[in-house]
């Protein structure tokens, strides 16, 4: 368990006025209608789009990779889409960290709860399988208000930074266990918790098949899933989330655990992960997290990267 911030005097320092400034601007604006905090995030997603070219390379290159067949106009389309919903994932987070849970539940709209229950009824935690999507700040809080969860948590080098996020994440969630702690979340799951786990993005060659996702036949993918489902006593769940159009909020869909699941077989385990990926993904593929360099760990080392000149 990562041990929570405490606030510290020297937080009100000079050096910290900025950061400050930053976080009561967006406390302000949190007020505002979800409607209006969204076209806010398109609009400061299209400046970003604009601003970030690198990354706006890194998400161009993964949608050429994962769809070839794609016509490049409508890639570049996907790609303008996406960088509109990282710019309203910064109001995600505000959503997370600040609204109050009457206005939270106003714009989630839960089912599927009866699968985390039946698990629990079992004795059993329950590892949440979740993609990296961008609205996650979001969903998370709102998740934690029908039942508190636990997440992982990668500290801040900003100690400022550190404190707000922290407590903003564990708004109506339970506790944060640190990145690298396995042993922490793992007895986390034996002692019934509820443990948000992301298995899609690229954690390099140890612990890891290469699987297909999408297009690319050879993607190296976590078998962290494996690992926590043999060591713990728990379902393995999969939950799908997607923003809805408007003002209705998120949709967050609880689906029935995996079974069997392990098999004892990685790679078609590994593979039955990506492929339920890829479904969740082509629900809303603008709202999936494609600014993260995928399929930057090639089976050869030597191998060019796929990435050159992003």
């Amino acid at each position: 368990m990562v041990q929570a911030p405490q606030f510290n005097w020297r937080f009100l320092l000079p050096q910290y006025w900025l950061i400050w400034f930053g976080a009561g601007l967006l406390w302000l604006l949190s007020w505002l209608p979800y409607r209006v905090l969204m076209i806010l995030g398109s609009g400061f997603g299209s400046l970003l789009y604009k601003v970030l070219k690198s990354r706006r390379k890194v998400a161009l290159r993964n949608i050429e990779l994962c769809f070839p067949q794609m016509p490049e106009n409508e890639q570049v389309a996907l790609v303008k889409r996406n960088f509109a919903e990282t710019g309203r994932a910064l109001f995600d987070t505000v959503i997370g960290w600040w609204w109050p849970q009457w206005r939270i539940r106003r714009i989630a709209h839960f089912k599927g709860y009866e699968h985390i229950a039946a698990a629990r009824a079992e004795g059993k935690g329950v590892l949440l399988l979740a993609p990296h999507v961008l609205h996650l700040e979001g969903v998370c809080r709102a998740f934690g208000l029908t039942h508190p969860s636990i997440g992982f948590y990668r500290p801040h080098n900003n100690p400022l930074l550190d404190y707000l996020t922290y407590h903003g994440r564990s708004k109506s969630n339970k506790y944060m266990i640190g990145k690298r702690d396995v042993k922490g979340l793992i007895r986390a799951l034996n002692q019934g918790e509820v443990c948000f786990y992301l298995p899609d993005q690229d954690y390099g060659r140890t612990k890891a098949e290469f699987v297909p996702f999408f297009a690319v036949k050879d993607t190296a993918s976590t078998t962290g899933t494996l690992l926590f489902a043999n060591a713990a006593n728990c379902a393995v769940i999969p939950v799908i989330t997607q923003r809805l159009p408007g003002s209705q909020g998120y949709e967050i869909e609880v689906q029935p655990a995996l079974e069997p699941f392990p098999t004892g077989d990685d790679k078609a385990d590994v593979t039955r992960v990506n492929q339920w990926v890829e479904q969740v993904v082509l629900r809303a593929p603008e709202q999936y997290m494609w600014l993260h360099r995928r399929f930057k760990t090639r089976p050869d080392p030597d191998a060019p990267s796929l990435y050159k000149g992003s």
